[in-house]
């Protein structure tokens, strides 16, 4: 995909996450504080995290369209990858804050208020509009193959599940007179929203320590490479991500005797194979030895025989 019509998408579905989520926010906000229920209240904080998560999408949506230069030869791509580490930070302390307010209650023994049956009215248009806005950031993600857009879609689903929570405690409190089955759920969510921020955040590590979601692109580049018969001993094969592209590096060897001319042909047709088997590459670089021409110290890496 073009990279302004990428940015394009980017920006849009940024700018929709942030008028939705800021809608969501204060009609949480006013009505949990017309209805005196501090739950929606909270919630309605939460959803205005999201505003501030799309917004990071949005800057750096802009960031990512800037053209390489001696600072960043590579271009800023990966700055998606940073966006998403940033958003996913976001939700470790939404969930970290409500597990240490959840914690605080149970301690102090305090009990949910009841509150005007608005109240549930409104957290169940957040959980649809919730719902659908992370439907559509995570199509949109994986349409242009977008991290941060991807995690703020799981951020959104964290949302949808706060929200079922709080509606679980507001019928609790007013069906069941059990306002403290509102704090324990409220804890297990809290938790649950930890574990998938730390998830995201060691995703998103392993891309920027040049590391790959799917070590199976090993055994993709080695079929390539089999496609050219000349070629031969596909290793040193090394792959990694910039935002939704893919740098590709190896070593193959060819007959020896061969001119450079046709050396150098091979490896234009090793590079079009491997091309055509990961549409989503940026750059490959093969490096082109004569047979039999073994270096045991080059220990980095993957050999096509282990694949």
């Amino acid at each position: 995909m073009d990279i302004k019509k990428r940015q394009k998408h980017i920006s849009r579905a940024s700018w929709i996450s942030v008028v939705g989520n800021a809608f969501l926010s204060v009609a949480k906000i006013i009505v949990g504080l017309l209805a005196g229920s501090l739950a929606v209240v909270a919630d309605g904080i939460d959803s205005f995290g999201d505003v501030f998560a799309s917004l990071i999408t949005l800057f750096t949506a802009k960031i990512i369209t800037r053209p390489p230069n001696r600072r960043h030869p590579y271009g800023y791509d990966k700055a998606d990858t940073v966006a998403s580490k940033l958003v996913a930070f976001v939700i470790f302390f939404a969930g970290a804050q409500l597990a240490i307010s959840t914690i605080q209650r149970l301690i102090e023994g305090g009990q949910s208020e009841l509150s005007s049956p608005i109240a549930i009215w409104v957290v169940l248009v957040s959980i649809v509009g919730k719902q659908l806005l992370s439907r559509y950031l995570r199509r949109i993600g994986k349409n242009v193959d977008s991290p941060m857009l991807r995690a703020n879609a799981r951020n959104m689903e964290n949302d949808v599940i706060i929200s079922i929570s709080v509606l679980v405690g507001l019928v609790l409190t007013h069906v069941l007179k059990m306002p403290v089955l509102d704090s324990i759920t409220a804890l297990a969510v809290s938790i649950w929203i930890i574990i998938v921020a730390i998830r995201l955040i060691i995703t998103s590590s392993r891309e920027l320590m040049d590391g790959v979601d799917d070590p199976t692109i090993y055994k993709t580049i080695s079929e390539a490479v089999a496609k050219v018969p000349e070629v031969r001993n596909p290793h040193r094969i090394r792959a990694r991500k910039m935002a939704h592209y893919y740098m590709i590096a190896l070593d193959v060897e060819v007959d020896g005797r061969i001119s450079l001319n046709e050396g150098h042909k091979l490896g234009h047709h090793v590079e079009d194979q491997i091309r055509l088997a990961i549409p989503s590459t940026y750059d490959v670089v093969v490096h082109v030895e004569p047979s039999g021409d073994n270096n045991p110290g080059e220990a980095y890496g993957i050999s096509g025989k282990d694949v």
